[in-house]
């Protein structure tokens, strides 16, 4: 069953998804089950580039992956990131070449955040 905020991708064409409203059905693309995205936290080895640091200030928060800043390389970055509480999302996509952090405006300063690394996969504060 498919719960709301999971994130699925294909293993055969690559698309990713997440489930905005969860059902009893198998999600499936080209012809086969989706690969659920099991979120990785600083407990999981990498954490250091991979988990996302909150830091609040006025007017909302900043996300920044990882206590030592992620690579942005052509091969190997944070494609998003995301801010999360428990009824609103906001999603920032990044490229190569950018700094892997950005600014929410937001009132609510107890917030989650998630980010996915096309190497590395999905991570969470």
């Amino acid at each position: 069953m498919a719960q709301r905020k999971q994130i699925f991708k294909c293993e055969v064409c690559g698309n990713i998804t997440e489930v905005l409203h969860g059902g009893e059905g198998e999600l499936v693309c080209c012809g086969q089950a989706m690969t659920l995205f099991e979120e990785k936290a600083a407990a999981d080895e990498g954490k250091e580039k991979h988990v996302p640091v909150i830091e609040a200030s006025e007017g909302g928060v900043t996300i920044k992956v990882g206590s030592n800043p992620h690579p942005m390389e052509e091969k190997h970055y944070i494609e998003w990131i995301e801010i999360v509480d428990d009824d609103t999302s906001c999603r920032h996509f990044l490229k190569p070449g950018q700094a892997p952090e950005t600014f929410f405006e937001c009132k609510n300063k107890n917030v989650s955040a998630r980010e996915y690394c096309n190497v590395h996969g999905l991570w969470k504060s």
